[in-house]
């Protein structure tokens, strides 16, 4: 992608330096004037093509961090068993607007009214729950219900778990929880936006817009009617970490698999909390259960920071996955 676009220059560049090279031998060593004179002019020509190439490689290379990812924020690898990790980054606290103003592209009252919210600092899983760290989980002692090591429709070690119900979801945290004694549940609504707006305000945490190139997502359908967010259409998804992460270190956030929130569904944000806590209801029978990020078959516009959606806690599909939250101060 990025870094594979900028090799792409710097040999192409080579090629013309190495091209005036051997014109400027030719140019020192003939004595013919209009042999000179033609030489000069075609060494003009390929100083301004390396030239031309030089800026695009700069213009490159001084793209935000966020494209060109190096983690800075501290991590924590919590070891599951059969050599299986699974890596958390650390959410710093701050203040976040949560939702988006009615001007935004492709938005819906469900995300509105905007409300700021204040978080304190947390732990969120580097990537989506993977078919690995799901099958280890999956055979520590049962809490509430039994679940299948292998639900997933596109199988890999690496590629996130999925057909995964909210139930389920939750009961690995469980048996997470009581396996390692430390608090792990699912991020609520308000956790998992503040991490993947990781400080941007934009539709997404890389920009304005959204490629198949940073995410994973249905590419046959524009952003915003912008023909430049059409790409390639997958069909499945992908392993994780396959695209560049947020400023906070999280991949994926935009795409590949729907991402399981802690919260019930409510229409729209008239009564939020603003402290970051999941918004549930006394009584939660029969409430619909958050999900965010979009998936491999979403369009772009369900994939942005900002959109919600809802199933019932039992709903299966093979774009649903989760991730996973960790609370300070560990024990």
């Amino acid at each position: 992608m990025l870094e594979k676009a900028i090799q792409d220059l710097k040999k192409a560049r080579s090629k013309w330096l190495e091209r005036i090279s051997y014109l400027e031998l030719d140019f020192s060593i003939t004595s013919d004037p209009s042999t000179k004179f033609t030489l000069k002019k075609q060494i003009e020509e390929c100083k301004k093509e390396s030239e031309r190439l030089q800026r695009e490689i700069q213009e490159l290379l001084e793209l935000p961090s966020i494209y060109r990812y190096k983690r800075q924020n501290k991590c924590f690898k919590q070891g599951l068993g059969d050599g299986v990790i699974l890596i958390l980054m650390k959410i710093p606290p701050g203040e976040f607007l949560m939702g988006a103003p009615e001007t935004a592209p492709e938005s819906f009252d469900s995300q509105r009214p905007q409300h700021r919210v204040r978080l304190e600092p947390f732990f969120m899983g580097c990537y989506p729950v993977t078919q690995a760290q799901w099958r280890v989980v999956a055979n520590y002692p049962q809490v509430e219900r039994d679940l299948d090591p292998n639900p997933s429709r596109f199988t890999g070690e690496n590629r996130p778990v999925e057909n995964v119900s909210w139930d389920y979801a939750t009961e690995f945290c469980k048996r997470l929880s009581a396996k390692t004694g430390r608090e792990y549940c699912l991020p609520s609504e308000a956790e998992w936006e503040y991490a993947c707006r990781s400080g941007m305000e934009t539709p997404f945490h890389f920009g304005e817009t959204i490629t198949t190139e940073l995410a994973n997502y249905n590419g046959n359908y524009p952003f915003n009617d912008n023909e430049g967010s059409q790409g390639e259409y997958r069909k499945t998804t992908t392993e994780v970490g396959s695209f560049p992460a947020n400023e906070w270190g999280l991949h994926d956030m935009h795409g590949n698999v729907w991402e399981w929130c802690e919260d019930d569904w409510h229409d729209n944000y008239e009564g939020a909390p603003n402290d970051g806590t999941a918004w549930i209801e006394e009584n939660r029978t029969g409430t619909g259960r958050v999900f965010r990020g979009g998936s491999y078959f979403s369009n772009p516009g369900h994939c942005s920071s900002a959109f919600r959606d809802n199933g019932t806690r039992i709903t299966l599909i093979n774009d649903m996955g989760f991730r996973v939250v960790c609370h300070l101060p560990f024990p």
